[in-house]
């Protein structure tokens, strides 16, 4: 199985989307609470391109549109690869 990061803050309704799609697909993943540990938002920000809202997820390092790859029918095969 593939290595899944995720990237969040805790009142986020997006990361709580992003990881129950995740936990339903049956999807472990390791996950990253911004919000508590802050010294972790630059990190984000460099892997991320720059971006810094969250969620920010990255399958085996390559950092992806989570919701933009489901609803094309993609993201299961990246998950599975």
């Amino acid at each position: 199985m593939n290595k899944v990061e995720i990237y969040t803050k805790g009142h986020c309704p997006y990361c709580h989307r992003a990881k129950a799609l995740l936990t339903e697909k049956g999807v472990a993943f390791e996950e990253f609470k911004i919000d508590v540990q802050p010294e972790l938002r630059a990190s984000m920000i460099e892997r991320a391109n720059g971006g810094s809202t969250v969620p920010q997820i990255f399958i085996n390092n390559q950092h992806i549109d989570m919701f933009a790859l489901e609803s094309q029918n993609k993201l299961d095969s990246l998950l599975t690869v």
